[in-house]
């Protein structure tokens, strides 16, 4: 079958495809044929060998794979066969292994989903988890308008399609005009123009002079302290990645400045579920519902082929992408 598989981490020409044994599913696996595969900032920190949960070298990458369940080992559920169903890293000893064409997992990783999900929208479906969790860690304040940067992107506008089902105002960065256009018509307000140092005055603006109850941040440097200053009273700003790095300004120093609107800044990553499946599979169940029941749409998908894998990571590192990106096999 063919993979993809890291010899050593660098750019997007460190991806070389291989061709490898088909695996058989052992005791208590089942072996899924991948239909998507899902592309995103976890798999480029793997590349780039900068990932705080690196797998050893030489790994197959990738982070989420969609497809049917073509074959069942001893001990698993037999009913399993011929089912749709969602392979999370998150779910695995390792985080990785899904840039495969057949890839072989426990029984139990495994999320089955209802034949309402597309293979291509599911492969969403971990964005909308974290997104889902993300949200919880606001507890139950109420929330008006919210601030996302990256707004166009695979989590952004999962985002927004979550935003949409919670009555929530979305305000977004985006870095081009062109994708500027994308996230108005997925739904966003307002959409921020020129450096984040002045997203605070165009949030105002857009606010009346309230800002926003939460801001999620992926990427860091200015944003962050952009994101910070836009916030309300009692407002929180929430850093799930620092894709352009870290902030040069003091942080702590600046929410000390806004000291007036007492506000609050998390910083989250969803390995901090690693150790507790119960929640961590709940909050997939709940994004599984969502999406099938239609309260929040997949974002349109951005669909390469395998043998583009070098193109997806370069979208990827240049800031490039629409929506989702997945590679359709």
């Amino acid at each position: 079958m063919r993979a993809i598989q890291l010899f050593e981490t660098g750019g997007p020409e460190v991806l070389t495809e291989v061709d490898v044994p088909t695996p058989e599913a052992g005791a208590g696996e089942v072996r899924v044929k991948a239909e998507a595969i899902g592309i995103g900032r976890p798999d480029v920190l793997v590349r780039k060998g900068v990932y705080k949960w690196m797998p050893p070298l030489p790994t197959i990458p990738g982070s989420e794979l969609v497809g049917i369940v073509d074959q069942i080992g001893a001990g698993a559920p037999a009913d399993l066969k011929g089912r749709r169903v969602l392979v999370s890293a998150r779910e695995l000893a390792i985080r990785g292994g899904c840039y495969v064409e057949y890839i072989c997992v426990p029984a139990t990783a495994v999320y089955v989903l209802p034949e309402s999900i597309a293979a291509i929208d599911a492969a969403s479906l971990p964005n909308l988890q974290l997104v889902n969790a993300m949200w919880t860690s606001n507890g139950d304040r109420p929330v008006q308008a919210m601030l996302v940067t990256g707004v166009s992107g695979g989590v952004g506008a999962t985002m927004t399609a979550f935003a949409r089902m919670k009555g929530v105002r979305v305000i977004g960065s985006t870095s081009t005009p062109e994708k500027a256009e994308i996230a108005r018509a997925q739904g966003v307000s307002c959409v921020l123009q020129g450096p984040a140092l002045s997203w605070p005055d165009q949030v105002m603006q857009a606010t009346q002079g309230r800002g926003v109850d939460l801001a999620f941040d992926q990427l860091g440097g200015d944003a962050l302290i952009g994101a910070l200053r836009s916030l309300a009273p009692m407002g929180m700003a929430v850093s799930f990645n620092v894709v352009t790095g870290m902030p040069s300004e003091d942080v702590f120093k600046e929410m000390r400045a806004l000291l007036g609107r007492s506000l609050a800044l998390r910083v989250f990553s969803m390995h901090t579920f690693d150790e507790d499946a119960s929640v961590r599979r709940a909050l997939m169940h709940q994004a599984i519902e969502q999406m099938a029941s239609g309260q929040v749409q997949a974002p349109p998908a951005q669909v390469l082929s395998l043998s583009q894998i070098q193109q997806a990571h370069a979208l990827l590192d240049a800031g490039a992408s629409r929506g989702k990106l997945v590679i359709q096999l």
